[in-house]
């Protein structure tokens, strides 16, 4: 199935120009989502209540106000919520406040893909979803550049939601890359899959496994950090600006060689059953409502396993290797 790729010739900031936009949440997307559009010429309002985030806006040049007061004021309002709180915030907050033909703004379809909001129908619901950090989407913006995103209309009440997606989505810069039109339903699926196998839980748990086994070995500990994760940044950058080929190209050809008879190893049969095990369980709900409850009642298992790692061998040794490089600390 071909994908339908928008860019700026296809979208009208001016769209946007002409209508309020409230931000709901001043963190890393938030914050880029606000300063690209403000100074791509649009009205934008900033929900957020007082705080660390709320103190930042004002540095900004915004003047947050309450979640309440800009949903009911503005045309466009977009959530940059936690998944885990969004819920929680629209049901007191934004849906009381909401009015029919306006559109409710997603950059991340989780809530909407397993029905923890659910808006009613005739308001426009939309999302742009840029792939990757707040930070690099700000940062790209004020270069001139574009970080691609994926657009997704859920609902289109008023007849113009993929126009004023795409206005959104021209607005942060996206445009200037590639908008790829998507669904909530694939969006949500591909992201967290993305996440837990690779992005975040595969490539943290291979690390630390591999970096066990050196030390279990008896190399010394830098060591094993230095091979097993400070160069991980190499390889990642070169296939990021040039792919799997064009980093093998870059390597050694013993590097070469053993990433393609070792690796297959590594990540093999048992390894894939798991993946699609993972993926079952997106699909199905099941991590959702899991995670959801766990943060509902408290989150005690979540606090337990991110502080599993704070006092480890494996930290006290990235923190001696990053010691070595103080520039890191800027």
């Amino acid at each position: 199935m071909a994908l339908t790729i928008y860019r700026e010739s296809d979208a009208d900031v001016e769209l946007l120009r002409q209508r309020r936009v409230a931000v709901i949440g001043y963190g890393n997307q938030g914050r880029a989502h606000a300063l690209n559009m403000r100074d791509s010429g649009v009205n934008v309002l900033v929900g957020q209540r007082p705080g660390k985030s709320y103190d930042l806006a004002r540095a900004d040049g915004f003047d947050p106000a309450s979640v309440r007061e800009v949903a009911g004021t503005a045309d466009l309002i977009i959530l940059t919520l936690p998944d885990e709180s969004g819920a929680d915030i629209y049901a007191r907050e934004i849906g009381p406040a909401l009015k029919a033909g306006r559109t409710l703004g997603f950059v991340h379809g989780f809530n909407i893909r397993y029905g923890f909001i659910e808006p009613p129908r005739d308001v426009d619901v939309v999302m742009i979803a840029p792939k990757g950090p707040g930070s690099l989407l700000r940062s790209l913006y004020t270069e001139g550049k574009g970080l691609p995103a994926l657009l997704a209309v859920h609902q289109d009440a008023t007849g113009r939601a993929k126009r004023t997606a795409l206005a959104w989505a021209a607005a942060i810069g996206s445009t200037r890359a590639a908008v790829i039109e998507t669904t909530f339903a694939q969006e949500t699926e591909t992201d967290l899959f993305g996440e837990q196998v690779v992005l975040c839980g595969g490539v943290t748990a291979l690390c630390k496994a591999a970096f066990g086994v050196l030390v279990e070995a008896g190399y010394q500990p830098e060591f094993a950090y230095l091979e097993c994760v400070h160069e991980l940044k190499q390889i990642v950058d070169l296939i990021y600006e040039r792919g799997l080929t064009g980093m093998r190209d870059r390597i050694s050809n013993t590097a070469e060689y053993g990433d393609l008879t070792r690796g297959p190893l590594v990540i093999g049969d048992a390894a894939r059953a798991e993946m699609q095990h993972i993926l079952d369980e997106i699909r199905s709900g099941a991590f959702a409502r899991e995670w959801i409850a766990e943060h509902r009642t408290g989150g005690a298992k979540f606090k337990k396993l991110h502080n599993a790692d704070l006092d480890t061998l494996f930290e006290r040794a990235g923190q001696t290797v990053r010691s070595w490089m103080p520039w890191l600390k800027q």
